[in-house]
């Protein structure tokens, strides 16, 4: 069995420095973990880049090839992505191992993970390749200043659930940025009726049944809870990855196949 982590979020909520952070930590700890670069727009990295979606494809190269912007462009490189599963995709998990663990640096535009069937299928094939993923969604802490660009972050980490079909862990990046703390436990596991309250209380009378309905869709899933995630913290990077690491059932085969030689050593005695 292999592992992955898709590490998606809103462009600038830290993904990128969530990677290096990651590989810093599991270098400290002398454990492996190989980062991949899913982003076609990419170009300055904090972190060795184990694979390379730009050595497929390239936003600036579609950009002059096809007359087109920048958005456009990425989302043409991930369906040439998409197109390239069997040969190049394939080709590059050849010279990864059983056991081998990765992290796929995805690109900040939401489609791509809340509608786009790109990354979808990039993950069922990942499965058909013996991979146990694992969605890791970051949502910048600040946020949580604002109920109502809280109950936006929600409901896109919502839509990628609901799209990627996988078991997904949220976390609040940036945390260590986060000026006032006092009130983030409201948001970590967050209570339906406060978070009506506070949307009542925040938007004209006109929305409430609007909100209403954001509520309950939110609430009727009973999914959507946050990890804080404070990088200056080895403990808090620590906490995350050992609950993502229980989501992919990670270091579980390993016991299993102690166990199994432990067997085998007492028949061999006997």
């Amino acid at each position: 069995m292999r592992y992955a982590q898709l590490v998606i979020g809103p462009a600038g909520s830290g993904k990128s420095t969530y990677c290096s952070s990651l590989n810093q930590h599991c270098e400290t700890i002398r454990r492996t973990m190989h980062i991949v670069n899913l982003d076609p727009a990419a170009e300055v990295f904090n972190y060795p880049v184990a694979m390379d979606i730009r050595e497929l494809v390239s936003v600036d190269v579609v950009m002059e090839e096809l007359k087109c912007g920048p958005n456009a462009a990425l989302i043409r490189c991930m369906e040439y992505l998409e197109d390239s599963l069997y040969n190049w995709l394939d080709e590059e998990l050849e010279n990864f191992t059983d056991d081998d663990y990765l992290v796929f640096d995805c690109p900040g535009q939401i489609e791509i993970f809340t509608h786009v069937p790109v990354l979808k299928n990039f993950v069922e094939h990942l499965k058909k390749n013996g991979f146990n993923v694992c969605a890791v969604y970051l949502l910048d802490s600040q946020f949580v200043t604002d109920i109502t660009k809280f109950i936006s972050g929600c409901m896109v980490s919502l839509s990628a659930m609901i799209q990627l079909e996988l078991p997904h862990v949220n976390i609040l990046s940036k945390m260590d940025l986060l000026q006032d703390k006092s009130n983030i436990e409201e948001f970590l596991d967050a209570e339906p009726r406060t978070m009506l309250a506070g949307l009542d209380q925040r938007m004209a009378p006109q929305f409430a049944k609007l909100n209403k309905a954001l509520i309950e869709l939110v609430g009727q899933y009973s999914m959507v809870r946050f990890t804080p995630l404070d990088l200056r913290k080895e403990r808090s990077i620590q906490y995350v990855l050992s609950e993502i690491d229980k989501c992919i059932q990670f270091g579980e085969d390993a016991e299993v196949k102690i166990r199994e030689l432990d067997e085998d050593m007492d028949q061999l005695e006997l």
